[in-house]
């Protein structure tokens, strides 16, 4: 089997667009509600798509490591990505205002090199059957600590957003001044929840693992992966059912189960189509994505916040930032439904970076963090 998998590649980059979508909509008032977060408990399509990007970091590293060892050179790479990773979610974070007293420290980026550095070490340290334990103990230990553990100075275990255990140790050891500024008391990708997302991406790392098995044919592979994840999506459904619920905000470990068993079940039918079956014809535009992935990620979340430092005088004397100008002027005024303006809005900035992104594969231009 080939080290790198296109069908991999094919479902990092659709994942990487879909993000690209859920973040830049031409307005934030104007949202389809398939394109927005869960308010709370539940899941939307926009909530499948960071859980399936650390599956697939996962995975990535069951193929990139296998057959090395814990050295000190291979800890010293994975230390330095990891560092790389998160100081450019930091960065993202104080940008533009380099305000270090307010500065928002979980993220996005930050959580993926989080991620990344621990499974990379469990992958190297542990055999498979060692980290199905961990996985599982993950998942349990968090479903304990959320669901049976007081709240200091609130009382009973609750999975209320302000007031949960997660919330809490977030407050207490970041302090509210360096938490998601939209919530104030709690972080989306705080401390505890980092837990189970850890748990997901080594869902990605047995997966690849599994994948990588010499002596299973493709079939089997193929059958046991749907296998699993329809088990996965069962037992999340169920722990939900049970007073767990699939929330993502939480990450709980139903959350947790029902994003990888899908995640399984869109990895298994790429393989397939893909590297199975060969076609391929279609993949490029997805390939693109999935080699830059980071890079667009950043990048996406850096270039509107420079425009919105360039200010446009208008006729009338007000002044506007460049990037509602151009929404306005170019989007706005062609498509006068809000919710229609705001998607065409999100696309358009799909459509520019796919044609950036393109360039830069043909030229073999590949940033590597």
């Amino acid at each position: 089997m080939n080290k790198r998998l296109l069908s991999l590649d094919v479902f990092r980059g659709m994942t990487v667009a879909l993000m690209i979508l859920v973040n830049n909509p031409g307005d934030w008032g104007h949202i389809y509600a398939p394109l927005e977060h869960a308010e709370w408990n539940g899941c939307t399509p926009t909530d499948l798509v960071f859980p399936f990007f650390l599956f697939i970091v996962g995975a990535s590293i069951s193929f990139a490591m296998q057959g090395k060892v814990a050295d000190r050179e291979t800890i010293t790479k994975i230390s330095t990505r990891s560092l790389k990773l998160f100081g450019l979610g930091l960065f993202l974070s104080l940008f533009p205002k380099l305000d270090i007293s307010v500065v928002r420290i979980p993220g996005v980026l930050q959580r993926i090199a989080i991620v990344f550095f621990v499974c990379s070490l469990i992958f190297l340290t542990s055999k498979n059957r060692t980290q199905q334990i961990i996985f599982a103990s993950l998942l349990i230990g968090y479903w304990v600590l959320m669901t049976f553990v007081p709240v200091p100075d609130f009382g009973p275990a609750n999975l209320e957003p302000e007031f949960n255990l997660g919330a809490y140790f977030d407050r207490m050891i970041l302090g509210t001044a360096h938490l998601y500024k939209a919530a104030k008391t709690w972080d989306p990708e705080g401390l505890l929840s980092t837990l189970p997302a850890i748990a997901t991406g080594l869902s990605g790392v047995l997966t690849g693992s599994w994948l990588q098995r010499k002596d299973k044919e493709i079939g089997e592979k193929l059958v046991s992966m749907y296998l699993c994840g329809c088990i996965a999506m069962a037992l999340g459904w169920a722990w939900d059912a049970a007073g767990f619920p699939i929330n993502k905000a939480l990450w709980t470990s139903s959350y947790v189960l029902w994003t990888s068993g899908l995640a399984l079940c869109f990895l298994a039918s790429f393989y397939w189509l893909i590297d199975v079956k060969g076609y391929q014809r279609w993949t490029k535009p997805f390939v693109v994505y999935g080699v830059n992935a980071i890079t667009v990620f950043f990048l996406t979340g850096l270039i509107p916040r420079i425009l919105r430092m360039i200010k446009i005088k208008m006729p009338n004397g007000d002044e506007v930032n460049s990037q509602t100008w151009m929404y306005k002027n170019l989007i706005v005024s062609v498509f006068s439904n809000p919710y229609h303006a705001s998607l065409v809005g999100a696309l358009t900035v799909i459509t520019i970076w796919l044609g950036i992104l393109w360039v830069m594969y043909d030229k073999k231009m590949i940033v590597k963090v």
